[in-house]
């Protein structure tokens, strides 16, 4: 039985949603795990109960259902989307797209039954997302004691895999992400450079670079990267020091 999560900011919406839900019960059975306001709710409610396909709303504050949909997508297994709204300028792109579904209110109970069929067969499409908003990510989720916060990716300084996390470290403390440094690799390219098999750190946060271990008893010589805001230095591996030197235009 599929678990959906409702996210719109107006009550009378999702008690609309609730009620076409229901008259389809019986040709699309389903369990409602809970309903969310605004996107960052939908996350903290998400980090206790999954969901199989989330209804989503676009305009909400905090966060819009475009952000929450980029941050649904990093999840070890994201639900399906079905976009529910009142506005239709990124319609013709989901449409097109055809990788999730998006719904124009007022909304009937078939084509909400449509539009779950679909989602229940469709993983999240990441072509659907770039679309709709192609800069990406600007916020990375972090959980902590069950409550949601979202770390500006432009605050990361350098991003280190440490046994099932990544650790997030900014100027003023680390965070632990339940993410893979691969897919941070892959979804921030532009912005970090990997400097060793488990480190990338952001390219406008170097600012400088030392030689160290020439001395005896420092070890093996190395170059290291200093970073704005903090003092620890960086080693870079010998075999990635070409390329970090290229990327950071030394």
């Amino acid at each position: 039985m599929p678990r959906l999560l409702i996210v719109d900011d107006e009550a009378p919406a999702r008690t609309r949603l609730r009620t076409l839900l229901a008259d389809i019960a019986g040709d699309f059975p389903h369990q409602i795990i809970g309903e969310a306001g605004d996107g960052l709710a939908a996350l903290e409610c998400l980090a206790h109960s999954p969901a199989d396909i989330a209804l989503i709303d676009i305009r909400m504050p905090r966060m819009d259902g475009i952000e929450l949909a980029q941050q649904l997508a990093g999840l070890p297994q994201p639900p399906a989307l079905v976009f529910v709204t009142a506005y239709d300028e990124f319609a013709l792109k989901a449409f097109e797209l055809a990788a999730a579904d998006y719904l124009l209110k007022p909304i009937r109970a078939g084509r909400l039954l449509e539009a779950l069929k679909k989602a229940r067969r469709l993983a999240p499409a990441d072509t659907l997302l770039q679309a709709l908003a192609p800069a990406g990510r600007t916020r990375l989720r972090v959980v902590e004691r069950g409550t949601v916060l979202l770390v500006p990716v432009a605050d990361v300084l350098y991003l280190r895999a440490e046994l099932k996390y990544v650790t997030a470290r900014t100027a003023e403390r680390e965070y632990l992400l339940e993410e893979s440094l691969a897919q941070l690799e892959t979804e921030f390219a532009p912005r970090f450079v990997r400097i060793h098999r488990n480190c990338l750190v952001a390219i406008d946060a170097v600012v400088g670079v030392v030689r160290e271990g020439d001395k005896a008893g420092e070890g093996e010589p190395h170059w290291a990267l200093s970073l704005r805001g903090i003092p620890e230095h960086l080693p870079v591996s010998r075999r990635l020091w070409p390329q970090v030197k290229t990327q950071l235009g030394l």
